[in-house]
């Protein structure tokens, strides 16, 4: 015997209803319970369930761009005309359009010049850009390797979606002729104390029945084994988590945390580092200028230990150094401008201190780069530490982290003598470069009286992050995927 839901589900689909959202509307019930309905009537052979899963696409703000203007190697197709010197590429617009006309076959560096090869006929992936400008589109309608190359480039996004059909069997077709007929038994209603002790319980044809207060109910079973709903939770974001990680291990090793301002002078964020004011590093196509200036101290000694050593020992870079670049705001490139203002601020030992905080780079952004990510930065500075000292701090710390096999190898790094790079073991990848660290030397710490030993370091969090998720694509990080949000279980071990 069927159940009041089964009956009602059942004659909708022998009188053509296919779509479980159409027979929810038709019989006043929840979608939900329809599809469990139905789900039922497939294990019983009356009805026929088939699933599937469309998937598409639309374009993101930057494909609709693209779509209205064209993609970016086509513009520069028809800039460079018969061929235009690399020197004169200055649009960053070009970084991304040369290495596409490239790849497309659109056109060739030769002798230091970019030149146009042949004809560039109307790609794939612009008819999809112009198809997609209209309204989504499935993807089973859209050349594949078209929608590759735009998915690659960020230029397009899907979303899926799931569809049921029904479709009554012989044997459902009798079953609803013989049903309509007879008097449906209830489906059974939450069970109560009294129901199961004043009710009477029959079992017929393998099934349970309930006669309760002049009424016959039918108990649905329930399988075990079944799937369960899934339930997405609110929880803190995976790079969050790992941030707060190494936040705690840092505090359990006895750092203070320090913050500083996201806009410095080039005199914290270079100067005062003994980077020389021509270093390449100061180029505008690694650092964000800012169109103001800063206020800067005393920078007598700084000047002395970039012209002429400061009497330590160096020699300084030599040439004539200028306050006016000094005060050149920028948007931090590194950490270690706030550290070196700390301890210029601090500077009688011991000072023990981290700071994890975002730094800006003009960077492409690709799967393995972005204009701006997270460091993390350590320092002791206290009598007689050394270098050994420091390789313990580091190993101590990757321990934490989960890294079991740390290993250093010599490095270079403007401002620290020695400069180690540690490296951990990763299963799959080998030896990964994690960070760099070293002693301060004497040009950096000497300006602001600090006469005692700094050990710093620093890493990258995002590339710590990539290892520890399992990612290939640093986006992720950043971007609001909520497949990959809902999909990272909260317990994975950091």
């Amino acid at each position: 015997m069927l159940s009041e839901n089964d009956v009602k589900v059942l004659k909708a689909i022998s009188e053509g209803q296919s779509d479980p959202q159409s027979i929810a509307e038709m019989l006043l019930m929840k979608v939900e319970a329809v599809r469990a309905t139905a789900d039922a009537l497939g294990d019983q052979g009356l009805i026929q369930v088939a699933k599937s899963v469309e998937e598409k696409f639309s374009l993101t703000e930057e494909g609709i761009k693209y779509a209205k203007e064209g993609l970016p190697e086509r513009a520069m197709l028809s800039a460079i005309g018969e061929g235009m010197p690399m020197s004169e590429l200055k649009d960053p617009s070009y970084k991304i359009g040369l290495g596409w006309l490239r790849k497309k076959g659109w056109a060739a560096i030769q002798a230091g010049k970019i030149k146009p090869l042949g004809s560039a006929p109307k790609g794939k992936d612009e008819e999809i850009l112009q198809a997609l400008l209209a309204g989504p589109k499935s993807s089973a309608d859209l050349d594949k390797k078209g929608l590759a190359d735009l998915k690659s480039r960020g230029l397009v996004a899907s979303s899926k979606s799931k569809e049921w059909r029904y479709e009554i069997t012989v044997e459902g077709k009798k079953c609803a002729s013989h049903s309509m007929g007879a008097t449906a038994v209830q489906e059974m209603p939450p069970l109560t104390s009294d129901m199961i002790k004043t009710g009477q319980w029959t079992e017929k044809d393998g099934s349970l029945y309930l006669d309760y207060r002049d009424s016959t109910y039918c108990p649905r079973p329930y399988d075990v084994t079944l799937a369960a709903d899934k339930i997405f939770p609110g929880k803190k974001h995976p790079y969050q988590r790992l941030i707060d990680f190494m936040r705690e291990i840092m505090l359990e090793m006895g750092f203070v945390e320090i913050k500083g301002q996201i806009v410095q002078s080039s005199f914290w964020n270079f100067d005062a580092l003994f980077q020389p004011q021509d270093h390449p590093a100061r180029e505008m196509q690694d650092t964000f200028y800012l169109d103001s200036l800063a206020d800067i101290p005393d920078y007598t000694r700084v000047k002395e230990m970039h012209e002429c050593g400061g009497g330590v020992g160096s020699t300084g870079w030599g040439g004539c150094w200028r306050p006016e670049v000094a005060r050149q705001e920028v948007l931090r490139t590194h950490t270690t401008g706030v550290t070196i203002k700390y301890l210029a601020e601090h500077p009688e030992p011991p000072v023990k201190a981290f700071g994890i905080d975002r730094v800006y780079r003009r960077e492409a952004i690709d799967a393995t780069h972005t204009p701006e990510f997270e460091q993390l930065e350590g320092i002791v500075m206290d009598r007689d530490v050394t270098f050994s000292h420091l390789l313990g701090i580091l190993k101590e710390f990757y321990a934490k982290m989960g890294f079991e096999e740390v290993r250093f190898r010599p490095g270079y790094f403007p401002y620290t003598e020695p400069s180690v790079e540690p490296e951990v073991f990763i299963d799959g990848l080998g030896w990964v470069e994690l960070g760099g660290a070293g002693v301060f030397r004497k040009e950096v710490t000497a300006p602001f009286g600090i006469e005692h030993p700094v050990l710093a370091w620093g890493l990258g969090v995002s590339r710590v992050a990539m290892l520890k998720l399992g990612l290939k694509d640093l986006r992720l990080l950043y971007q609001s995927d909520m497949e990959w949000l809902r999909s990272t279980p909260v317990s994975i071990k950091l």
